[in-house]
């Protein structure tokens, strides 16, 4: 199977099912907090809840750039089933928990295992694909990651006709199926997998200063971390901008804000992969105009979110948004290849999700603020102005000598 000329997209097909369970696992916890008070009363509090909320991220960030070195010098098959089969077992275990202590502990090791996934299975898919492939590759990846953030959200809903200790027990026990079926679907590349043995037991903090000493890299640290900024800001207060812009309830803005950014961003990653993968051929920079052209639309729609009063202006807005973002998610790793060598990849891709995370982490508690001052709308449009720094520096300093760099 692994010789077969299709084996390559089933691995995408494989990793978009453990992307799907990555995001909707740790999403589920945000929609069962009420049915979940009741038993745990602790929960009743929302700072309570955000501590809970907030674990996973710190750790997941600072856990981002170990796990890039693990995936640069270990199996990736058995990081992928081995960290899925943790954080499902970890779900399912929130199912037992009846204290808030026993929860904070549960995610905190979700934070750990979790961020072992994402460097690893994006670096996987690099190396499964050529120039030919691979935006659109990492692109379908990302939907998994989309369908399963949205996935989360029914929770609650799949709660209310169980319980919601069923319904992690339910949840966590389909992850834990899905990595013993990996088990014996999911192979490392041949020829990395030699390459370890002959490298095993070399000090992975040898990575560092060669990434650190490459300018590009800090130049596209810098253009996946600003725009993390807008991305976070539209997960964690998009509905709320909806709510109040529009003056609707949130009852209606949180699903209509949803379901506009997921479909634009699901339409976003496809064509931002199949353009990039066409444009590569003819141009060594195709990746590059293709992810700025992504992140060019986000910067008129994040002002219109921001300043919109009409259905038409800040709907059209969230569409703009999301496929320009997803353009721009979809061509970060294929980018990324361009200028590190496949052996640092996973590392870098790490430190990039650290970075975000953090930024993510950020821009949600500065947002807080603005929205308690009345300033929500007005502080949002100002990433716009951010945005529009990093994409001229991006455009002007990223001059890759070759479609992917070998060594």
């Amino acid at each position: 199977m692994r010789n077969s000329k299709i084996y390559p997209w089933l691995v995408v097909a494989l990793l978009w099912g453990v992307a799907l369970l990555n995001y909707m696992d740790r999403q589920i916890l945000s929609t069962m907090r009420p049915a979940m008070s009741v038993d745990i009363t602790s929960l009743q509090s929302a700072a309570v809840f955000g501590n809970l909320m907030a674990v996973f991220l710190w750790i997941y960030g600072f856990m981002s750039p170990v796990a890039g070195m693990l995936a640069d010098k270990l199996s990736r098959k058995w990081l992928i089933v081995g960290s899925l089969f943790v954080w499902s077992a970890v779900t399912l275990g929130m199912g037992y928990a009846s204290t808030y202590e026993q929860l904070y502990v549960l995610r905190a090791v979700m934070g750990i295992s979790e961020a072992l996934y994402i460097p690893a299975g994006l670096s996987l898919i690099a190396d499964y694909h050529s120039d030919k492939t691979r935006s659109l590759a990492v692109g379908i990846h990302m939907t998994g990651l989309y369908m399963g953030q949205a996935l989360g959200g029914f929770g609650a809903t799949v709660s209310s006709h169980l319980t919601w200790q069923s319904t992690f027990a339910l949840f966590g026990s389909i992850g834990i199926i899905y990595a013993v079926i990996l088990i014996f679907t999911l192979f490392e590349i041949k020829h990395r997998a030699v390459k370890q043995d002959k490298e095993r037991g070399l000090s992975a903090f040898k990575v560092l200063p060669v990434l650190f000493s490459n300018m590009a890299f800090w130049v596209i640290l810098l253009y996946f971390a600003v725009p993390s900024l807008p991305g976070w800001a539209t997960k964690n207060w998009l509905p709320t901008l909806f709510a109040e812009n529009l003056q609707i309830p949130m009852e209606e803005a949180g699903p209509l804000s949803t379901i506009t950014i997921a479909l634009s961003s699901f339409l976003g990653v496809i064509f931002g992969g199949i353009l990039s993968d066409r444009w590569i051929q003819h141009h060594v920079k195709g990746r590059i105009y293709t992810s700025a052209i992504g992140l060019g639309l986000t910067i008129p729609a994040v002002f219109l979110i921001g300043y919109g009063t009409s259905v038409g202006a800040i709907v059209g807005a969230g569409l703009m948004f999301g496929f320009g973002f997803g353009m721009f998610d979809a061509n970060n790793m294929p980018i990324l290849c361009q200028f590190v060598a496949p052996q640092y990849r996973a590392t870098a891709y790490g430190i990039m999700n650290m970075v975000g995370v953090f930024a993510g982490a950020f821009i949600t508690n500065f947002l807080g603020a603005s929205a308690d001052e009345g300033k929500l709308g007005s502080d949002f449009a100002m990433l716009a102005g951010i945005v529009f720094v990093v994409l001229l520096i991006q455009l002007t300093v990223l001059k890759p000598k070759a479609h992917e760099q070998l060594a």
